[in-house]
């Protein structure tokens, strides 16, 4: 395995359900991301966009298939293993911004550095909701945020624990065009100070000539993977 590939994944099939109604949502999924690179995933709905993500941040063990994450060799991990690894290496953005509704901003971004146990847990959360702009609302529940601003928790509890690797689900998905690219530029922005490597799920064709590379997805398996010449030049 190559040091500064953060994501190798070698014909990776993902099966849900059993007998006849089996459903092969990977189909032989390999791909190589090396540190730092930013990578957009397109495919319609039903392409298999998310179930890969779901292999390659820990979420879901691949039916078959090997795949190795920063470092931790996923493929034998049982479930509570998988959750030990993403720990540290693995930040997760989504869409419906899963946040623990009965915690603060600052409670909501200090729970990473909790589970693994680090040090200064309240002000290094505190720091980064002031990157992201919410030092102003570190103690204000989910509910008393805004879509935007939830989202902007949501990338501060991702970044906190500064993981090599982020996956972002569909991230604007639930917000405003105007809300939405503020939201990105604040990702991509947060991504350039910590170095990590981005993994973007997105449909929107408008966000993928942000990333370095764009890959699309169908029917389970990747039928394009190009670098962004333009992205590349800049």
């Amino acid at each position: 395995m190559n040091s500064h590939m953060v994501i190798e994944a070698r014909d990776v099939t993902l099966r849900l359900g059993s007998g006849d109604a089996a459903v092969d949502v990977l189909r032989g999924l390999t791909l190589d991301v090396p540190a730092g690179q930013r990578i957009a995933i397109l495919g319609p709905s039903g392409s298999g966009k998310s179930s890969a993500m779901a292999v390659l941040s820990g979420m879901e063990r691949a039916t078959s298939g090997s795949v190795r994450v920063a470092g931790a060799e996923f493929t034998t991990m049982n479930e509570d293993g998988l959750a030990r690894a993403r720990r540290g290496r693995i930040g997760i953005v989504l869409q419906a911004f899963h946040l623990i509704p009965t915690m603060t901003a600052l409670e909501n971004v200090a729970v990473p550095l909790e589970l693994a146990s680090e040090a200064d847990v309240q002000a290094r959360a505190k720091a980064e909701l002031e990157a992201v702009g919410l030092g102003h609302r570190l103690h204000h529940y989910p509910t008393q945020l805004s879509g935007g601003e939830q989202q902007r928790v949501a990338i501060a509890r991702a970044l906190v624990g500064r993981p090599a690797l982020i996956f972002a689900d569909e991230p604007t998905g639930n917000l405003d065009a105007a809300t939405g690219a503020a939201i990105i530029d604040l990702l991509f922005g947060r991504l350039t100070e910590t170095g990590a490597t981005l993994v973007l799920i997105t449909h929107d064709a408008d966000l993928a000539p942000l990333c370095d590379r764009i890959i699309t997805m169908r029917d389970g398996l990747i039928v394009d993977d190009r670098m962004n010449l333009a992205q590349a030049a800049e």
